[in-house]
């Protein structure tokens, strides 16, 4: 949905007389903006991740083993069929308000299954954390490069529905593909088996809160890590334009979309082979990264675009060191009776991140697009 964010808002939030022009330079629009930045797809593409972040952690779920396992499948259906109807209301929506409504869908199927699955992956041993991440981030380069590719030969919409496949591959790795959780699971504190886990003592709501001024170190550096490089995506990707090269404009912010992606999956995969515990390092790097995407938007000074796809696959290389990093410091240093918890109160920082740099780049684009067109 993010990669598909400029077509959207081109296709579906401008009138019909408009489409086909709506990036000409004008007087009125001198820098040949969309009407609506593609921060107001990316708040519908999270505020309902992050109401589900902020409220399924801290709900107490007190279950046997047998409802434990029906209580997940319930969820993982109410992911597909989210994403299901999403992807039809984006592709046939024929208002604005229900071209949001699909994005809406698609972004709570996406904050249940995280919570879900992240806050249950103890269960298969500490490297699956690993594999999770680099799960998510070859996901990120899937369905961003798919979305490239099938814009050369296909409409936004057509592509949209050949995404349909997505929903349909999660219901056959879960029902069909994935194993359950070894039954001779030894944590660390001496529970020996998947029944023993689930009869576990369960926390409160108030105990799940006070695990949360400890967590403080993962939560605030990865809230400050995404919502830098969220605001440079969505923020400020779109009004980079290079004139005159093989990319038109809606082209050149889908490569920006995949590039970033592609360094995200590759930092993600990488803590099989290293770990790294400064996660404020990479906040403070993303933060560098803001100064030259907001000036360059201003001033278009960087002459090769080969330049920021350089700048952004940093960028996502640290997005998703950041990401994996945060984890696996967890699953090192939290005690196990405290870890399915954190991983799942921990989870809602890159959303809250998300969420604030897309309520920053309304206002931003704003005012940038309202600046002179540099020369």
């Amino acid at each position: 949905m993010l990669s598909a964010a400029h077509d959207i808002l081109k296709e579906k939030f401008s009138s019909p007389d408009s489409v086909e022009t709506s990036n000409d330079i004008t007087i009125e629009n001198p820098r040949g903006c969309n009407q609506v930045s593609t921060g107001a797809i990316l708040l519908a593409d999270i505020l309902p991740c992050v109401i589900v972040k902020l409220t399924v952690p801290f709900l107490p779920f007190h279950v046997n083993k047998v409802v434990f396992v029906y209580h997940c499948s319930v969820r993982v259906a109410i992911c597909v069929i989210s994403q299901v109807l999403g992807f039809l209301a984006v592709a046939f929506g024929t208002t604005p308000w229900i071209t949001i409504l699909g994005v809406v869908l698609t972004s709570f199927s996406s904050g249940l299954g995280e919570i879900t699955i992240l806050s249950h992956s103890h269960k298969y041993g500490r490297s699956s954390i690993a594999a999770w991440s680099s799960g998510t981030g070859g996901a990120g380069v899937a369905g961003a490069s798919s979305y490239v590719g099938f814009r050369l030969i296909m409409s936004t919409e057509t592509t949209l529905l050949v995404m349909l496949v997505v929903p349909i591959a999660e219901a056959i790795a879960f029902w069909v593909i994935m194993t359950p959780p070894n039954e001779k699971t030894v944590l660390k504190y001496g529970l020996s088996s998947q029944d023993e886990i689930i009869k576990a003592p369960k926390k409160t709501i108030r105990e799940k809160i006070a695990l949360v001024p400890g967590l403080m170190p993962y939560l605030i550096p990865l809230f400050l890590v995404y919502l830098f490089e969220y605001y440079i995506n969505q923020g400020l990707h779109e009004l980079i334009q290079f004139d005159g090269i093989w990319l038109n404009h809606a082209e050149q912010y889908r490569w920006y979309q995949a590039d970033y992606q592609i360094g995200v999956f590759i930092s993600r995969s990488s803590a099989t082979f290293f770990t790294f515990k400064k996660i404020w390092l990479m906040a403070l790097l993303q933060l560098i990264n803001i100064v030259i995407f907001t000036t360059e938007a201003i001033y278009f000074y960087i002459p090769n675009i080969w330049i920021v796809l350089v700048i952004t696959l940093w960028e996502g290389l640290l997005g998703g060191a950041a990401y994996v990093n945060t984890f696996y410091n967890m699953g090192e240093t939290i005690p196990d009776r405290d870890l399915k918890d954190s991983l799942g109160i921990v989870s809602m920082a890159d959303s809250l991140g998300i969420a604030l740099a897309g309520t920053l780049a309304l206002p931003v684009h704003t005012a940038i697009c309202k600046l002179p067109r540099p020369t």
